[in-house]
């Protein structure tokens, strides 16, 4: 009979350190080449692997180092072809961000794929890899309202989902442990279209994408939902997951990623969970809040697991970190040795929660 477990996987971003920091601001400003900010993010990338693996992560990101313009468009980092605007996400404490900046010139393309991170990150590594990448419906958001000459929305569709499955496959056939697709705007949509459609389209944009995988590809490829996570705030935390989750389920991927332990009524989330979640799914609620200081115990991480429990099939349970840590290049919010503590209290509070079930 095999052993039954709870897996548990990190998002994805690490904080990274002030001289990666301050090399990308001097990088904007033209003071330091691409290739001198790369070999410091190579540098950085393996320090955090080997600091993930001594925490005793069987699963490990590259702590995306070198995401250097945050993980909502890292594909398009150093391209000519994107304005500086685009669609700007406000934050709670105020703050904005621009997620998708406005093509400017055709045709839509990647300027870099997440399958080159990946590439690097294995030859590096001692235990499996997960590789998160930006969703085709965050990337949809680029094409301008206005559109552009000679080139229609629906060729810019096609490109997009060219780009995005060809990312995806190529770092499956690498081996990645799985392929996390970033879906941050789910939630959001909601805030900026109340009726649903807005989501609708952007889960049967995933799903068109998905459509070009067979069934044992579509098992290592997940979805990440959350509220947002920068500079300690979110951007649509205030939107009910009753309006998201079963919307989002919808979506023919084998793993859900989904932001917990920030929730004013967690155990509400879960039993939405318990009512959405498909036989073939496997849902990683998160146990950890990255932008919160208060260091997790162990303990109140088994509870929260044994309370998903109450409503999720164990073998269909895994935990995680409710978003990644400092996504954005410039977010000094978080301290790398704080995340690595959380981080830490979620793998033993895992632990204690497959005595606590019997699994161990």
């Amino acid at each position: 009979m095999k052993k039954r477990f709870i897996p548990s996987e990190q998002i994805g971003s690490i904080p990274r350190n002030a001289e990666l920091i301050s090399a990308y601001k001097s990088f904007k400003i033209g003071e330091l080449s691409y290739a001198a900010l790369c070999d410091i993010a190579e540098s950085e990338t393996v320090q955090v692997m080997k600091d993930l693996e001594a925490l005793g992560c069987e699963v490990i990101s590259d702590g995306e180092q070198r995401k250097f313009d945050g993980f909502a468009h890292y594909c398009l980092h150093n391209s000519c072809c994107y304005e500086s605007e685009g669609l700007l996400v406000d934050f709670s404490d105020g703050h904005s961000r621009v997620f998708a900046p406005h093509l400017k010139t055709a045709p839509f393309k990647y300027e870099h794929t997440a399958d080159e991170f990946l590439q690097f990150a294995i030859k590096h590594a001692n235990v499996p890899v997960k590789q998160a990448v930006i969703s085709p419906s965050m990337l949809s958001l680029v094409y301008p309202n206005t559109g552009l000459k000679g080139y229609n929305h629906q060729q810019f569709i096609e490109d997009l989902v060219h780009q995005h499955v060809g990312e995806v496959k190529r770092c499956l056939e690498l081996g990645a442990h799985k392929v996390q697709i970033d879906f941050t705007e789910a939630r959001l949509s909601l805030k900026l279209d109340p009726s649903g459609e807005l989501l609708n389209s952007f889960v049967d944009l995933i799903n068109k994408c998905l459509s070009h995988f067979n069934q044992e590809e579509i098992a290592r490829i997940g979805i990440h939902t959350c509220p947002g996570a920068d500079i300690d705030s979110t951007h649509s935390a205030e939107v009910d997951y009753k309006y998201l989750l079963p919307t989002l389920f919808e979506i023919n991927a084998g793993n859900f990623y989904v932001a917990i332990r920030g929730e004013k009524e967690p155990e509400k989330a879960l039993y939405l969970l318990g009512n959405v979640i498909k036989p073939e799914q496997r849902v990683f609620i998160g146990v950890t809040n990255p932008i919160s200081t208060e260091i997790e115990t162990p303990e109140s991480i088994c509870e929260l697991l044994l309370t998903a429990a109450k409503y999720i099939p164990v073998e269909q349970l895994g935990s995680t970190d409710d978003c990644g840590f400092s996504p954005f290049a410039d977010d000094i919010s978080t301290a790398r040795e704080v995340a690595y503590q959380k981080i830490k209290a979620r793998l033993e509070g895992t632990k204690l929660a497959e005595m606590k079930l019997g699994l161990s």
